[in-house]
């Protein structure tokens, strides 16, 4: 095994070594740059509580739910992974309907609804994986993140579960094709990254794509919308069409709203195949979602520092988040001098500074982390039992609320059926107006706290399981 790291990937931090038995498996090969990749153990995936799960397939489609893995056209190596390294089982609910569509001819392109902590990512690893044939030295498979921290993590479940295969990977992470050039082609076999080093890597021909038969959007309603990434993920969908009639697309996403849900629907085309689920089931039952009614900024901080903070003896990790990268920073600086250690990260930090701080968050060095939203979004690290909205998320106007972040950012506790609990801070009547907002889209009621009423906080917090002392 080369370059392995076997230290706990995200999602297994607690989960002790084991193996199990695959028939007919004998060794290993390892997969290239091979990592502590992440994703949670089966047992803790998070099966719908409802059974309306909108199934769209083609009316020619072979199709049926798979019961195991072993139904699956997935080679031994592969199985080895999913039951030694990722301690998978069976297909959770959305693995068992998603992963025959994906897997099986004639390898239609899938748009693909599901909410935090279902296996999604299970699903487009297995396809990353199972499309590529071992004996083409070429670019075969690509995965689109929005953000360098989910490649990462992606990475890191791609890394263990083909450990056992021989199959080669990179990222725009990695630096090893930091200087792009004819010269110095790419030939992993898959390759998950951002669009600005992707498209570097296209334009400068160190990314052939003749090959390419798999792409992949993770996060797919960020990757597509017209004021973040929509032109540039339509312009590589083109560009790769180009080189293959046949080429595969896959959209996955815990939220899509519907205009991007329209135009993803648009992009896989008309026979597409399709999996959602209601917008009003997304918002998990197992986190307690409160406001907090603040005076003022400054009363927000009290509110951290003096009333949810000292009676969290059992608070795992905290992440807070903010709407920008000032407030960050301001804020970081209070709860280092109120006795709080914690660590901060925003979308302008360099590589190292941000690779740095989430390390010291995974290993449990730093409980609390203060971020944008640059981690709202697939952060995965099991221990996280609280996340505080000190600013209440809203579109980029600063006006509207915005429904699919607030359900990415509570999403981060809570994390694979563990208990958890979201406040959100509210200091104005617009922050008001906005909680409202949310609570009617997902139909969820979110309960008010005073921020004075420290009785009321210790039930609340007990309730969540984040205190054994009772009000």
């Amino acid at each position: 095994m080369n370059d392995t790291d076997d230290s706990p990937p995200p999602g297994f931090e607690n989960v002790a070594a084991g193996t199990h038995d695959v028939p007919g498996v004998n060794g290993h090969s390892s997969i290239h740059e091979a990592g502590n990749g992440g994703a949670a153990p089966q047992s803790q995936l998070q099966d719908p509580e409802t059974d309306d799960i909108r199934t769209v397939q083609h009316p020619d489609t072979p199709y049926s739910s798979a019961k195991s893995f072993d139904e699956l056209p997935i080679n031994q190596e592969l199985l080895q992974g999913l039951y030694n390294e990722m301690k998978f089982e069976r297909p959770s609910r959305v693995q068992a309907d998603t992963l025959p569509m994906i897997l099986n001819p004639p390898f239609r392109n899938l748009v693909a609804q599901a909410h935090n902590g279902s296996g999604k990512t299970t699903c487009f690893v297995l396809a990353l994986l199972g499309r590529v044939d071992v004996n083409t030295a070429q670019p075969q498979c690509l995965c689109m993140c929005p953000t360098r921290e989910l490649v990462v993590q992606n990475m890191q479940v791609l890394q263990r579960l083909g450990r056992y295969t021989k199959i080669t990977s990179t990222s725009t992470a990695s630096d090893r094709y930091e200087i792009a050039t004819r010269q110095t082609r790419i030939t992993e076999q898959v390759i998950i990254g951002t669009h600005g080093k992707m498209k570097t890597w296209v334009t400068k021909g160190a990314l052939a794509t003749r090959y390419i038969k798999l792409l992949v959007f993770d996060e797919a309603d960020e990757m597509l919308k017209a004021d973040g990434f929509g032109s540039d993920s339509v312009r590589l969908i083109r560009q790769l069409q180009k080189d293959s009639a046949t080429l595969q697309i896959l959209l996955f996403s815990a939220t899509f709203d519907e205009r991007v849900r329209m135009f993803a629907q648009k992009v896989a085309g008309p026979d597409a195949n399709q999996l959602f689920i209601p917008k009003e089931e997304l918002s998990l039952e197992v986190i307690k979602q409160y406001r907090v009614m603040c005076s003022s900024q400054e009363d927000k901080e009290r509110v951290l520092s003096n009333m949810i903070f000292p009676n969290c003896e059992r608070l795992g990790q905290t992440i807070i988040f903010v709407q920008r990268r000032e407030t960050g920073r301001r804020l970081h600086t209070a709860m280092e001098a109120a006795g709080h250690r914690c660590t901060s990260i925003q979308g302008d930090m360099g590589h190292e500074a941000r690779d740095r701080v989430i390390s010291e968050f995974r290993s449990g060095a730093t409980k609390i982390l203060i971020a944008t939203d640059v981690l709202a979004r697939g952060f995965d690290v099991t221990q996280v039992t609280l996340v505080v909205n000190f600013d209440v998320p809203t579109e980029r106007d600063s006006r509207r609320p915005a429904f699919e972040t607030y359900l990415h950012r509570i999403g981060r506790s809570g994390r694979f059926g563990r208990r958890g609990a979201a406040f959100n801070l509210v200091a104005t009547p617009q922050e008001r107006d906005i909680v409202d907002s949310i609570q009617d889209y997902f139909k969820h009621e979110i309960p008010s706290l005073e921020s004075t009423d420290e009785d009321r906080f210790i039930a609340v917090l007990h309730d969540a399981g984040l205190t054994d002392v009772e009000a």
